[in-house]
């Protein structure tokens, strides 16, 4: 067979792209309506679970904790909504399989993530189960990012420059690592604000994330800068690495330090949490793409031999 994979067309759907960081955007939102509810301590503000106070669809008074918690469940909704339309628009546009299987995980995700969070509410809150809730959103938008990655005209159009990679460890690999020391610190981050952990694991492994995302992002700048799917998200994920550990110290410094003996959770400690809960979600995205665009143009040896992967010839 001669004929060259890259000549059998797929096309771009610009509505579905567009869709798809639209709901990459809102669910967004959702992780910091949820970053809110915990760092305002109302996560028990509405008792009950799939109703609110009795009701599926009447509006409770919003005072309180209730304004962060019942709001969390409309984004929620909303999320939940546009999940379906994305399953759906993508199953039915795309001619590529597995970018409709992926659909498909995107919305068994969302149904997971909406059953972990009635959990919470039911059994007041267990710590393990509200870090999984964290965890499980965080890989929902990581998901929503591929879609939006893989549904847009440049992976769609682009002939893509593909250059072997024969380091050990490679590139690739290093980015996998990236994701696991991202994923082991959020669920140790989750811990903690649910208090089912102390604070030091967490600032511990900080370190480790640290120097493995250093690591990650120092060697696909320097050894691949004429590849800019892999220079520029490497350059933002160092850039949101380093702003994540300054946000991080001074959340750290407003809840431990300041805010332990608090009443109430007040504003500094408020506002520092859930800006560290939205980066760390953006971070955790952008090392999905770089690794999305590593295993692209820089494969290592190793996945060029696995049987069945497209071979992308390299562009003058």
């Amino acid at each position: 067979m001669g004929t060259d994979l890259k000549s059998i067309a797929i096309p771009y759907h610009r509505g579905l792209h567009r869709f798809a960081i639209f709901t990459s955007f809102v669910t967004l939102l959702l992780i910091i309506a949820g970053a809110l509810v915990t760092s305002n301590d109302a996560g028990l503000s509405v008792p009950d679970w799939p109703t609110s106070f009795g009701s599926w669809y009447k509006m409770p008074h919003m005072v309180g904790g209730i304004v962060y918690e019942h709001g969390h469940r409309m984004v929620a909704e909303f999320v939940g909504v546009l999940t379906i339309i994305l399953a759906v628009w993508t199953w039915r546009a795309e001619k590529r399989l597995w970018l409709r299987l992926l659909g498909v995980a995107a919305l068994g995700t969302v149904i997971f993530q909406g059953i972990l969070g009635g959990i919470t509410v039911l059994f007041y809150l267990p710590p393990v189960v509200s870090s999984a809730h964290a965890a499980v959103a965080q890989t929902f938008f990581c998901i929503a990012v591929a879609i939006a990655v893989f549904t847009g005209r440049r992976w769609v159009q682009e002939q893509p420059r593909s250059e072997i990679d024969h380091r050990n460890p490679s590139l690739f690999t290093l980015t996998l690592l990236s994701i696991f020391v991202l994923y082991a610190q959020l669920i140790l981050g989750a811990m903690f604000r649910h208090k089912g952990l102390s604070w030091w694991p967490h600032v511990v492994h900080a370190g480790v994330v640290a120097i493995v995302l250093s690591w990650t992002a120092i060697r696909a700048i320097t050894v691949y800068p004429q590849i800019d799917a892999v220079r520029r998200p490497a350059i933002t994920m160092l850039s949101l690495m380093v702003a994540q550990l300054c946000i991080g110290f001074l959340a750290f410094i407003t809840r431990v330090m300041w805010g332990q003996d608090a009443a109430q959770p007040e504003l500094p400690m408020i506002i520092s949490t859930v800006v560290h809960v939205a980066i760390g979600a953006l971070l955790l995205a952008t090392t999905v793409i770089l690794a999305i665009q590593v295993w692209r143009h820089a494969p290592s040896a190793f996945l060029e031999e696995v049987p069945g992967r497209e071979q992308k010839p390299v562009a003058a």
